[in-house]
């Protein structure tokens, strides 16, 4: 018999079914409760509300685990590489080298944007926000591929859409960048790796090629899969409720964005660069911020230091430190900033008021400093964390359609006026 949770409302007894994944995750099934009981849930922010039944990421924040389709990331970080993981998000297995050949081998075909698409850029102001770019140009891709505005068409159709947003989406993140600073745009080249090509995209120059370092592609193609899917977070589902209504790949992709960009999500890695350039222009001095954060009196807090889901410690920091490591190492960048951030980080792990806190350093932290020690500018940062988390949106907007999902809907508590008149203003004289 399966198991049943009961509600008591008004002196009536009702059963919810109750919901049980793999993993053991127990949910109350709600979804006739107004019908039957007349009564809605209050969840606000839905912290405790699953909006899907969803196989592509299982996640654990009291034990520190994260799995993609099953396979876990210390694993694929290891030994995959970025577009094997896009295969597995998407598709929900590994694939095979033939598979694997055919992915790799359409992305590259699709590298290439509309040169109409280019006079968009000149139209942006100087300093525009590339965040605030790359969505709008996601989104006007649908427009470049009408066909694309069809949800139900053959599902080649849609793989096709799925290829060109991985191919195109990494040629216009670094075309922004190109934009913002002034440079002249760089066309991929298609010989090169997904993560090779887009070092190649941000760095090159017509009259100078950018030496692409192994040590800082490995540590590119680790953050991009350590990114690439993180279950039902603010822009993933808002992903899934933008395709939830019948709208394009592209548009929903591009309302991800959007919710990415802001502070409290996808902003995290570029607040410790501007929290560490702050400590840098008050004089350096770490201890001094140190005691600021541990003051419950003073607003100040670090930046990339724990986390709202893992309790105990970020399973994608572990692996990100040493290959944030290996990065400074190698490059041998003499940065204040960056010195700033290992003091930081020497702080967190021996000081026992981070440890009883569990504030270690986490993967915003070290993202950060490998952007900034690669060269990539920090408003860069929030379209980095896209480019990784782009095959998670795709998949979970893909499992969303299968699954034939209805618009998403939230209710509400309405908490305004009770009915009242409408009185006109008296017309003057």
């Amino acid at each position: 018999m399966s198991e049943k949770a009961k509600l008591i409302l008004e002196g009536k007894e009702y059963e919810l079914p109750v919901v049980i994944g793999t993993e053991n995750e127990k949910a109350i099934d709600i979804s006739k409760l107004l019908e039957t009981t007349g009564y809605i849930t209050l969840d606000t922010g839905f912290k405790n509300t699953g909006s899907t039944k969803s196989a592509i990421t299982f996640l654990d924040g009291d034990n520190g685990i994260l799995w993609y389709r099953g396979y876990p990331i210390e694993q694929l970080s290891e030994y995959a590489s970025f577009l094997e993981v896009a295969y597995l998000v998407i598709y929900g297995e590994l694939p095979t080298q033939k598979e694997l050949d055919y992915f790799q081998r359409s992305i590259s075909h699709h590298t290439l944007v509309h040169e109409d698409m280019k006079r968009f850029y000149e139209a942006y102001p100087t300093g525009a926000h590339p965040m605030g770019v790359l969505s709008s140009m996601i989104a006007s891709m649908s427009t470049f591929y009408p066909g694309s505005q069809n949800p139900n068409r053959p599902f080649k159709d849609i793989e096709l859409t799925m290829h060109r947003l991985i191919a195109k989406m990494a040629t216009l993140a670094a075309q922004a960048n190109k934009v913002s600073i002034g440079h002249p745009i760089m066309y991929p080249k298609n010989s090169y790796s997904y993560t090779q090509n887009f070092l190649h995209m941000m760095f090159a120059l017509p009259t100078a090629d950018y030496e692409i370092d192994p040590v800082v592609d490995d540590a590119l193609n680790k953050l991009l899969i350590l990114h690439a899917d993180h279950e039902q977070n603010c822009s993933t589902s808002t992903v899934r409720i933008v395709g939830s209504s019948q709208s394009n790949l592209y548009s929903s992709i591009s309302a991800g964005i959007a919710a990415l960009w802001g502070p409290l999500h996808g902003g995290a890695n570029q607040a410790v660069i501007e929290m560490l350039e702050r400590i840098k222009n008050d004089g350096g001095d770490v201890q001094k911020w140190v005691d600021k954060a541990k003051d419950k009196n003073d607003s100040f807090r670090l930046m990339g230091f724990g986390h709202r889901v893992y309790k105990n410690f970020d399973p994608r920091a572990k692996i990100i430190k040493k290959a944030c490591d290996d990065v400074l190492n190698r490059l041998g960048i003499h940065d204040p900033v960056l010195d700033i951030a290992k003091q930081l980080e020497e702080v967190a792990l021996k000081d026992p008021y981070f440890i009883e806190r569990k504030l270690y350093p986490n993967v915003d932290f070290y993202s950060g400093i490998i952007y900034r020690a690669i060269g990539i500018p920090t408003e860069m940062f929030t379209v980095m964390f896209a480019l990784g988390r782009l095959p998670g949106w795709i998949a979970q907007w893909k499992e969303m359609i299968e699954h034939g999902e209805p618009i998403g809907r939230p209710r509400q508590v309405y908490t305004g006026s009770t009915k009242r008149d409408y009185v006109p203003i008296p017309k003057r004289g």
